[in-house]
Order: structure tokens, then sequence, then C-alpha cells
């Protein structure tokens, strides 16, 4: 018996349906994050109020953070899904793993211990951004609890 392509690609599908669904979030938050840089520039230039400015320089640490933690939470749930059963986690706990690698990233990338980026100053409004940003995005995965569904659920 043969099994059609489409058939194939649909068990894909609802194997990585909440793998997905989390790429859907990452993709909207980029368009967010990219926008909030693009008007960087005129925000810094005029005259607006400075808790004004401090919101939309800031929005760009927020939205990153939770992008890199939604990004490690789907590698590290198809990751899981690539080794023997036996060694598999469970979700709650790569959901717990994944917040505080990122956790310890955004913090030390926030105050300089790691330098990945040009030109960057530390400032306490970005760690405060990027902080209610890993807890925004636990709380997305924790609601959503993202995971892969196993081999016999997906089934053909």
């Amino acid at each position: 018996m043969a099994i059609a392509r489409s058939d194939i690609c649909t068990a894909m599908n609802d194997k990585f349906h909440d793998v997905i669904g989390l790429f859907r979030i990452q993709l909207l938050l980029t368009v967010l994050f990219i926008f909030f840089k693009f008007i960087r520039p005129s925000v810094l230039a005029g005259s607006y109020p400075d808790l004004f400015k401090i919101i939309l320089l800031s929005l760009p640490n927020f939205f990153e953070s939770i992008i890199g933690l939604i990004t490690l939470t789907g590698i590290a749930l198809v990751a899981n899904d690539s080794i023997h059963v036996k060694w598999q986690l469970k979700p709650n706990v790569i959901y717990v793993v994944c917040m505080i690698v990122s956790g310890i990233y955004v913090l030390a990338q926030e105050l300089d211990i790691i330098n990945l980026r040009k030109n960057d100053t530390m400032d306490i409004n970005d760690v405060i951004f990027s902080i209610i940003g890993l807890l925004a995005g636990y709380t997305i995965i924790v609601l959503r609890r993202p995971r892969i569904l196993s081999k016999s659920d997906t089934t053909i």
C-alpha cells in the first residue's frame, strides 16, 4: 500500500503543529522587533517625553527575549523528539530549562558579560524590558504547552 505524499505532509504538520504555532508567534514578534528598531533613530532625534522614549527604545529588548525563548523551546522540543524515548525529557522540564538558559543568556548580554552586539551600552531599562519579555515568553509557552506528538500519535 503506497502512502501519498500529502498524507506524509499532513502527518508531519500534525506532529509539529505546536512548533509551527510557536514559529507563527515568532514571525509576528520579529516584525514588531524590526519596526521598533527601524523607528529608533527618529525617536532619539525627536523631542518626546522621556517615558515614551524609554518604552519605545526598550521594546526591541522585550521582543528579542520572547523570540529567543520561543526559538530555544522549539529547537529543544525537536531535539528531544529525535532522541530515544527512554531519554526524552518531559515538556515541562524543557520549558523550565529553556527559560533558565534564555535568562542566563539575556542577562549576560544585557549586563555586558558577553558582548555579541556592536555599540551596545548597558541600560537598566533594557534589562527590565528583557526580564519582562522572558516572563511574557514563558507565560506564552506555559499557556500554549507546545509539544511534539509521539510517533504513535501521528501514524498514518
